[in-house]
């Protein structure tokens, strides 16, 4: 029984420590002294690949005029360049301020779709008509970004420039977060995407193996796009691992700036984080030829960065449950361990929560709390998975950028 103890303890242990902290790591080490590609575009070059930008609308009137200026200023031919943009049967004004803003633009194009299905439906029909608008003999690149996420004037062709190597087909954008508070979970949230960003670009620099964009604004080559089926719930993620299927690399590239309005309310974080990981378990499942063995370049990546992440909430279960059997035995340490352990864990957000109610804001509390809420937000995405999914249509978070 003490031998189940420790397996168990020290499995989990080990699970959430190389994911979190020896696999990013040893990835630092090997990656530090890179450069990412070399072989680009110049912004005068004749040969520029034509750009097709899709994004998919929902109800997104309070970001979508700011969206669409920003796809104004963007520094690209327009002669090489078409936006198509799809509402999902809007029920607010995202339609009328879409339609007014975009309706003299020759390379605008709207569709105010009248059933409502969901994302990756909208986003399939909008890249098929893409594809079947691009000029006889252009290479032509796809631009996947959502209604609240900003581009900088040059983050279209910093993405773009990376397509003159032949065996890059996805390059993904540097996700930036604006309106940071100190209440909320904001920052909590900033710092893991701060670290996220930080993890897939040295896994750029590692041969061209990040695991999966954001999903706010990448580029992937069209020839490399796969439909989505209608009842997938993280998109993008799929889309990098079918592109992948079909060989190439996929970087980040850190020039290419997009700015998003970050999370600062822990219950839609919750309810946003649950139905990620329910996708999450979809791409776990599909693409478990991609992720096991672990012993090539991506089958690492992906089994250290996302599925043992995606395992947390079982790792942290088998924390505590094997340090619990083994104080159960006697063992001296974990007798003194293992309640404090369970203490710990119900201060952490008990006293975060008190703080917060008398504004007083600590930041490793928060983050500690903001761990375990996620972690037990990836834990009801696991059942919702088991029940079936039956669509991707949900009810988005309320769009801010400020």
């Amino acid at each position: 029984m003490q031998v189940l103890g420790w397996m168990i303890f020290g499995i989990s242990f080990l699970g959430l420590a190389h994911s979190y902290l020896l696999y990013p790591f040893f990835l630092w080490l090997k990656v530090r002294k890179r450069t990412i590609n070399s072989l680009v575009f110049s912004p005068d070059d004749d040969d520029l690949p034509f750009v097709s930008i899709v994004s998919s609308l929902y109800n997104e009137e309070a970001v979508i005029a700011q969206k669409i200026h920003t796809l104004f200023q963007l520094q690209y031919p327009s002669s090489k360049l078409q936006v198509l943009l799809g509402s999902d049967c809007s029920a607010d004004q995202t339609n009328s301020i879409v339609a007014n803003l975009v309706g003299n633009r020759p390379h605008f194009h709207f569709f105010p779709f009248s059933e409502r299905r969901g994302k990756p439906p909208v986003i399939n029909d909008l890249v098929a008509k893409a594809s079947a608008m691009v000029p006889d003999g252009q290479e032509h690149i796809l631009i996947i970004t959502d209604a609240n996420v900003m581009l900088e004037p040059s983050t279209l062709f910093q993405l773009i420039k990376h397509f003159k190597h032949p065996k890059i087909m996805l390059v993904d954008a540097h996700m930036s977060h604006v309106g940071m508070q100190e209440s909320g979970i904001s920052k909590a949230e900033d710092q893991y995407i701060s670290t996220e960003v930080r993890l897939k670009h040295w896994e750029s620099l590692n041969g061209g193996r990040m695991v999966g964009p954001f999903g706010g604004c990448y580029a992937i080559r069209a020839t490399h796009f796969s439909p989505v089926p209608e009842n997938w719930l993280v998109d993008d993620f799929y889309i990098a691992m079918k592109a992948f299927e079909q060989g190439g690399w996929a970087i980040n590239e850190l020039a290419a700036i997009c700015y998003e309005g970050v999370s600062h309310d822990i219950k839609e974080e919750y309810r946003r984080k649950r139905r990620i990981s329910a996708g999450n378990f979809q791409n776990m499942r599909t693409f478990r030829h991609l992720w096991w063995p672990p012993l090539q370049a991506l089958s690492y990546a992906f089994f250290s960065h996302k599925v043992l992440r995606w395992l947390g909430p079982f790792f942290i279960f088998g924390i505590i449950l094997g340090a619990g059997i083994l104080a159960l035995l006697g063992n001296l340490i974990f007798t003194v361990l293992f309640p404090i352990m369970i203490v710990g864990i119900l201060l952490v957000i008990a006293l975060d929560q008190v703080f917060a109610y008398f504004s007083i804001h600590i930041k490793i509390l928060r983050g500690l709390r903001y761990f375990l809420y996620m972690n037990a937000a990836l834990l009801e995405g696991f059942f919702k998975y088991l029940k079936g999914i039956k669509t991707n249509v949900w009810q988005p978070p309320k769009r801010s950028n400020s």
